[in-house]
This record gives structure tokens, C-alpha cells and sequence, in this order.
């Protein structure tokens, strides 16, 4: 007679199977269609998931770190060449000193990791940080100065890291340097349209995105990227960002390549 141990053990095995069975099926299905070239990443829910567990809102962040880092190896081998992942807005930094100093402390060892990343290096992952950078402290200035240093010559990949960043603080940031050209006498205002406007925003050398994703069962954009998408396709899930799954992502991607994406006509 089989003990309830050895049931709950046969039980957690044919899930187990049915789960890598699914997720190979979808990503066969994903491989075969249209991958996207760039997707975004809102990172949400971290605070929440650690309170259900119990946990303190803080180490919500840790784990999503951890997830960032298992999300951009799936992303990458699923042939996604440019990622721009939604970090730390402006308004986050108004957030409690202990959480924002923790989120900071986070930024800054994920930056220096990057230096030592084997990872990295063998995909040729060039790194970039998008924002009001000046808005942050000197070390972690320092630390992703030398994470875009070390990967600069790279361009298989992108991975785009929105920190200290808004969407309207970027297209004022856009709109002002515009202006000082055209006082400097470097453009004319007649040759200002959308294409030369988007030479002027942080993701100037990525394509816009096709694909954003939110976690968390939220509903809107927050800021992020609000010129770049425009004709982007969303996608919004609920599950909070540390439990999300790499047949979360396939579905994502799927859904996509199944919208016919009309850009207006």
C-alpha cells in the first residue's frame, strides 16, 4: 500500500512532466513564428508577493532581481535581441529611504555583476542605462559607467535598463536638447518630425518596442517608454513578477505573434 508521501511524490512527478512537456510544445510554437525584436519589461509586484508570504516588502526586490537575471536567459534564448527592463522610476525615489537605498543597493551589485558576467560577454550583451542619471548617487553612476564601458563594443544583443527614468521626463529631456540644437544653429526647426524627435530620446539607437509586458495584474504603462509605444502590443498578467514562468512569457510572445499588428491602417 502506497503511503500518502509516495502519492504527493507521483502527483509532484506528472506535473513536473506535464509543466516541461507544455513548455517545450509553446516554445517550439514561439520558434516557429515571428520573434519580437525588442520587448519591455515592466517589473511589477515584487512588494506585494513578499507580503503574502510574509516577508518583508524589501526582500520582494532581492527575489526579483533574481528573476530579472532567469527572464533575460530565457528572452535570449528564444532569440529576443533587445530587452529594456523598467528598474526604478523617478517617483520610486520618493519611496521610504530604507526601500529606496535597498533598490539602490540592488542596482548597483547588478551592474557590477555585469563586469565579471561570463554570461554577458559570450552573448555580447551590450549594456545601457536609461534616465535622469544624475539623479542617483556617485557609486552606482560609477558602477554603470563601467558595465556600458566593458560592453560597448557588443551589438548581438541590448539590454536597456530604465532607471531613475520617466517617460515625460524623457521627452522633455528630448524636447530641450532640440531646442538648444536649434539655438545652436545644428537643426532647423523645419527638419524636426517624429523620426528626428526620436533620435533625441534615450533609446535613440533600438527599435521601438513590439512587445511590453507587465506583471502583476496591473493595467497601464506608468510611464514607460510613451513615445517608443505607440504601436507597441501589451500584454498584462497576473502574477506577480518573482512567480512568473518561462511558459508565462512563451504565452506572451505567442499571443503576440498572433495579433495582427496594423500601426494605424
Amino acid at each position: 500500500m502506497k503511503t500518502p508521501g509516495a502519492f504527493q511524490a507521483i502527483r509532484g512527478w506528472i506535473v513536473n512532466w506535464v509543466y516541461r512537456y507544455y513548455e517545450k510544445k509553446l516554445s517550439n510554437s514561439v520558434k516557429n513564428g515571428q520573434i519580437p525584436r525588442h520587448v519591455g519589461l515592466i517589473l511589477d509586484g515584487n512588494r506585494r508577493w513578499a507580503r503574502e508570504l510574509g516577508l518583508d516588502p524589501t526582500l520582494g526586490h532581492q527575489y526579483g532581481f533574481e528573476k530579472l537575471k532567469e527572464v533575460l536567459q530565457w528572452c535570449w534564448e528564444i532569440g529576443i535581441k533587445t530587452v529594456t527592463v523598467y528598474a526604478l522610476s523617478t517617483e520610486n525615489l520618493n519611496r521610504p529611504k530604507e526601500e529606496v537605498d535597498a533598490l539602490i543597493g540592488l542596482a548597483e551589485k547588478a551592474f557590477n555583476d555585469v563586469i565579471e558576467s561570463k554570461e554577458i560577454h559570450e552573448r555580447k550583451v551590450r549594456i545601457r542605462a536609461l534616465g535622469r542619471l544624475h539623479l542617483l548617487k556617485e557609486s552606482l553612476r560609477e558602477a554603470i559607467r563601467r558595465a556600458e564601458e566593458s560592453t560597448k563594443g557588443y551589438s548581438d544583443r541590448r539590454l536597456n535598463v530604465a532607471i531613475a527614468y520617466g517617460g515625460r521626463a524623457e521627452i522633455l529631456d528630448a524636447a530641450r536638447k532640440i531646442i538648444a540644437d536649434v539655438i545652436n544653429g545644428d537643426i532647423e526647426v523645419g527638419e524636426i518630425n517624429e523620426e528626428t524627435f526620436a533620435k533625441y530620446l534615450y533609446t535613440a539607437e533600438d527599435p521601438d518596442p513590439d512587445l511590453i509586458i507587465r506583471t502583476s495584474g496591473e493595467e497601464r504603462l506608468s510611464g514607460f517608454l510613451l513615445w517608443q509605444s505607440a504601436y507597441s502590443e501589451f500584454y498584462f498578467m497576473d502574477v506577480y513578477w518573482p512567480e512568473l514562468r518561462k511558459i508565462d512569457l512563451l504565452r506572451a510572445i505567442r499571443t503576440n505573434q498572433r495579433r495582427q499588428r496594423r500601426f494605424g491602417t
